[in-house]
């Protein structure tokens, strides 16, 4: 099942941001010959014909469709016949809607995106600098919009908030859950995860049941068992665990003596209207935080202290996924909205192989009041996607690393 939410969570990022690119690309009159669902290899294609209209006759919607079987077209005597039937009449093929094997988001290709067929009015490189700027950009602004319809649903249907944990707090509906967890604590050797709920009732060295209603007596309890073993229950989605492990005597600067970090929450449920503009503002908080790291993480880079960030790659994000899975449907779309808020901000960043990049280049372009040369583009953008690999794959490796 995780893997299954990991592929559709996946997908539906990079399948919302290609859509992003090839609607305001054929907005914009920029012809996109294949629009894919998955990577190739291509299972089947359609496509609309339509037939050039004689002078002064009105211009149709469409006069037919096909269907394209396989990686290739014309090599079956269906696909023959309907391309024979397409050149006679002089019908024009649009895009092909394409289903490709491997489900992992899709792709557009657009005609002229790389500096080609700059003589047609149907290319991307014919366009002008603001026109070519919105179809790079359109795919980081539906990565956002996405993430603000996500964040909107999980308001609707009851998302998780922080409350005030108030020493007399004693309210039912709330719940107890580790937010963060030390690496090498207590609580990391006995098997506690971030977001399993701490039980309210618990069972006491002598057997006894211990009632915690909120933070500061979940705290109180563990601090005055320092050095003893205590048990926990904790409920972990669906499941209870019981899990032992002994409160640390010595405790290390900015650490509690088990090692996490807890907070109350409780599902808070909102009507459309105020669940949308809560979903908006999640957006902008979640934007700064993920800015506000980023630069933390370039700092860190600059200073020489790179191996000790904690950076995440697809591994790592798979890991990520697992852990949030059991949690529930509306962690798994928060944190869906995350990751594309993630991909939005990445992709925009001014680095060469990205949208930002090519941004970057067009700006460099109006600046200097003419293209940048073809070739040098196309040097940046292959040796900066090459550096790009090169991280992914140290990334990958210290996400396994982890693992053991």
């Amino acid at each position: 099942m995780f893997v299954v939410i990991l592929i559709l969570i996946i997908g539906a990022l990079v399948f919302v941001h290609e859509l992003g690119h090839f609607v305001v690309a054929r907005r914009n009159d920029v012809k996109a010959p294949e629009f894919g669902f998955g990577f190739p290899p291509r299972i089947v294609g359609f496509q609309f014909l339509r037939e050039v209209p004689a002078p002064g006759k009105k211009k149709k919607l469409f006069s037919k469709w096909r269907i394209i079987w396989g990686n290739k077209d014309g090599d079956d005597e269906t696909e023959i016949k309907d391309l024979t039937e397409a050149h006679e009449k002089r019908m024009h093929g649009g895009t092909v809607y394409s289903l490709n094997w491997f489900p992992l988001g899709g792709f557009v290709r657009i005609k002229g995106e790389d500096g080609g067929n700059k003589d047609d009015t149907d290319s991307f490189a014919s366009k002008s600098a603001w026109k070519r700027i919105k179809i790079l950009a359109a795919g980081v602004v539906m990565n956002f919009v996405f993430a603000w319809f996500l964040l909107s649903i999980a308001f609707m249907i009851g998302a998780p908030e922080q409350i005030d944990s108030s020493s007399n707090s004693d309210d039912t509906k709330s719940k107890i859950q580790i937010s963060e967890i030390a690496v090498d604590s207590p609580a990391s050797i006995m098997g506690l995860k971030i977001g399993d709920e701490i039980a309210k009732k618990q069972k006491g060295l002598s057997g006894e049941v211990i009632a915690l209603k909120n933070v500061k007596e979940v705290q109180d309890y563990i601090n005055a068992n320092r050095g003893k073993e205590i048990t926990f229950d904790v409920l972990r989605g669906k499941e209870r665990v019981e899990l032992k492990g002994t409160p640390r005597v010595d405790v290390p600067q900015g650490q509690g003596a088990l090692g996490v970090a807890l907070s109350e929450t409780m599902l808070v449920k909102y009507p459309w209207y105020s669940a949308i503009w809560k979903g908006l503002l999640a957006v902008r908080d979640m934007t700064v935080m993920i800015f506000v790291g980023l630069f933390g993480l370039i700092k860190m880079l600059i200073a020489g202290h790179g191996g000790s960030a904690d950076v995440s790659g697809p591994v790592g994000i798979a890991l990520i996924v697992k852990e949030v899975a059991h949690l529930g449907l509306v962690y798994i779309i928060q944190l869906a909205a995350i990751l594309s808020i993630n991909l939005g901000i990445i992709n925009i960043l001014p680095i060469p192989a990205l949208d930002g990049g090519r941004i970057l280049f067009i700006l460099i372009e109006k600046i200097k009041g003419s293209p940048v040369n073809q070739k040098v583009e196309q040097t940046f953008h292959t040796i900066f996607f090459a550096l790009l690999m090169l991280l992914m794959v140290a990334v990958t490796y210290k996400d396994i690393a982890k693992l053991f």
